[in-house]
């Protein structure tokens, strides 16, 4: 099992869609990483040689991305930020509505959560 920027990449997947298990790298930049390393896209993940996981590897530190951890904090700092100022999106941040400018009236469930009954007149 390659086990690249500490995850543990999927056995079966092709290499190109096992980097993006990686939190950080999308399709694009896995294809990137790829053509940077010489490595062709379509080589499953237990197919590569240590030689090519080397390769990945420097190729990943070449292009200088922050990846997992590191890039986990610098979101959650930004976040915090933003409430710790009370701008617009810090406070829609604190109270779980939605950021960007998405309507609240009849979805957002994602944001918001599952509903909740409110109790009715009683007869």
């Amino acid at each position: 099992m390659a086990r690249i920027a500490g995850v543990d990449l999927p056995r079966d997947k092709r290499i190109v869609i096992g980097l993006t298990y990686i939190y950080g790298i999308g399709n694009s930049t896995a294809k990137k990483i790829l053509d940077e390393a010489g490595v062709s896209e379509d080589v499953r993940v237990r197919d590569l040689t240590v030689d090519q996981e080397d390769q990945i590897r420097s190729a990943m530190d070449k292009l200088n991305l922050q990846l997992e951890g590191d890039l986990r904090r610098k979101i959650s700092l930004d976040i915090k930020g933003l409430q710790e100022i009370a701008s617009y999106r810090g406070i829609r941040h604190r109270k779980g509505l939605p950021v960007r400018g998405q309507r609240t009236k009849n979805n957002a469930r994602t944001r918001k959560g599952p509903a909740t009954a409110i109790a009715g007149k009683k007869k």
